[in-house]
C-alpha cells in the first residue's frame, strides 16, 4: 500500500493549484488512476507529456524550468497493478488519499472493461466527486466507459475507440456519442478515442491550460504531432450490424462484389423477389444504413486501400470504384474520412509494407 499523504499535503492539495518558482505560472495537480489490465502507455504517456511541459523544452534551450503540471499516480486501493502486457506499475496513492486535482486522467482498460467496472466500484462515486469539486475528468479509449457508468457523461458529447463506438451507444444511449473525433470536450468532462489517442488528449490539455506556444514546444521536445482531430482515417467504414436477415445478407453479398457498377435498387429488389419498398424498409432494419448508402461506404473503403497501396491518380481511384465526378467522389471522401485522397495517401500509403497485388477487395476492383 502507498504512503498516505500527510495532514500537510491535504492542506496544499485543498488550497488548488499554487504559483510556481517562477512567481507566474500556476502549476496544476494532475492524477493519472491506474487500471488493472489496462494499457500502460496510456497512463505513462501522459504522465511523460504533463512532467514535460516547461521542462523539457526550456532545458534543450539551456532555460530555466517552469513546470506547469505536477503529477501525481494513483491506482483505485493504492496497490500496484499489471498491465495488459504484464508490465507491473506501481502507485504513489489510493484514489481516496487524493482530496484535489484540476485534472483527472483515467487510462485505457482492458477490453474487458465492463468487469473492470464491476471491480472498480470505488472509482465511480470519485470520479463524480472529483468533477463536482472542478476537476476536469479525461477519458482514453476504453475507460471512457466508466465515465458513461458513472453518469458524468450523460447527455454530453463523447468519443471513444471506433471500434467500441456500437457497442457503448447501446449501453450507454443517454451519451451523445461522436466516434469520428479523437477528442472532445463537453462540461469539463474529456475523451479520446484509441490507445495513442492519449497523448492528443493530454497535449490537448496542455494547449487548453497553458497556451499553444507551451503545447508546441511540448510537441517539439518529445517528438510528436500535435492533437489530431478525427479518428475517421483509420477506422473500418462500418458495413453493417450484426443481423439474421438472410434475403439481406443476399443483397450485401452481391453489392460487395458489384459495388463498382451502378446497381439500381429496383434490380436489388427485383433479384430477391421483393417490392422496391419493401426491400429498402428490410435493408435498413437489418444492416443500419440505406442501400445507397451502404454502397457509397463500400465504394470508400475500396478508394482507401488503392489510396494505402500508393495509387498514384485519384482520378483512377475515383473511377476504380465507381465515379467519374472526381469532385464528387472528393467531397464523398473527405465526409468519410474527414482527409482529402491525396490527405488520405500522404498520410498512410507509407505504412504499408507490401506493395504487391491487393487483396480481399481487389479483385472486384479490376473486374
Amino acid at each position: 500500500m502507498a504512503t498516505k499523504i500527510t495532514s500537510i499535503d491535504q492542506a496544499r492539495l485543498a488550497a488548488g493549484p499554487r504559483s510556481s518558482a517562477a512567481g507566474r505560472d500556476v502549476v496544476l495537480d494532475v492524477t493519472v488512476v491506474l487500471l488493472e489490465g489496462g494499457y500502460a502507455s496510456t497512463a505513462v504517456g501522459p504522465i511523460e507529456v504533463f512532467h514535460s511541459a516547461g521542462v523539457l523544452w526550456n532545458w534543450l534551450q539551456g532555460d530555466l524550468s517552469r513546470p506547469r503540471f505536477r503529477v501525481r499516480v494513483a491506482s483505485i486501493n493504492g496497490a500496484p497493478v499489471t498491465s495488459v502486457c504484464s508490465l507491473g506499475l506501481v502507485p504513489e496513492f489510493a484514489i481516496a488519499d487524493i482530496e484535489h486535482s484540476d485534472v483527472v486522467i483515467l487510462p485505457a482498460s482492458g477490453w474487458d472493461v465492463q468487469d473492470q467496472i464491476a471491480n472498480g466500484t470505488q472509482l465511480l462515486p470519485w470520479l463524480r466527486k472529483m468533477h463536482s469539486k472542478g476537476a476536469h475528468i479525461a477519458g482514453v479509449c476504453a475507460g471512457v466507459a466508466f465515465l458513461a457508468e458513472s453518469g458524468l457523461l450523460d447527455g454530453r458529447q463523447a468519443t471513444t475507440h471506433w471500434a467500441l463506438a456500437e457497442k457503448f451507444r447501446a449501453r450507454y444511449p443517454e451519451v451523445l456519442w461522436r466516434p469520428e473525433k479523437f477528442v472532445t470536450e463537453d462540461g469539463g468532462v474529456l475523451c479520446s478515442g484509441g490507445v495513442y489517442a492519449s497523448i492528443d488528449l493530454s497535449l490537448y490539455l496542455v494547449e487548453k491550460f497553458c497556451g499553444h506556444a507551451i503545447a508546441l514546444e511540448c510537441a517539439k521536445s518529445l517528438l510528436i504531432s500535435m492533437p489530431r482531430n478525427s479518428q475517421s482515417g483509420y477506422s473500418l467504414l462500418p458495413m453493417a450490424h450484426p443481423h439474421c436477415d438472410e434475403k439481406v445478407r443476399e443483397s450485401e453479398e452481391y453489392l460487395q462484389e458489384n459495388f463498382s457498377r451502378d446497381v439500381s435498387i429496383d434490380v436489388l429488389a427485383k433479384r430477391l423477389g421483393m417490392s422496391t419498398r419493401n426491400f429498402i424498409r428490410r435493408f435498413k432494419a437489418a444492416t443500419g444504413h440505406l442501400p445507397g448508402a451502404y454502397t457509397q461506404m463500400l465504394r470508400i473503403s475500396a478508394a482507401k486501400e488503392l489510396l494505402e497501396h500508393g495509387a498514384t491518380s485519384i482520378q483512377a481511384v475515383a473511377s476504380n470504384v465507381g465515379y467519374e465526378d472526381i469532385a464528387f467522389f472528393r467531397a464523398l471522401f473527405k465526409r468519410h474520412t474527414s482527409m482529402t485522397p491525396g490527405e488520405y495517401r500522404a498520410r498512410f500509403a507509407q505504412m504499408t509494407f507490401g506493395r504487391g497485388q491487393l487483396v480481399s477487395g481487389a479483385s472486384a476492383l479490376s473486374a
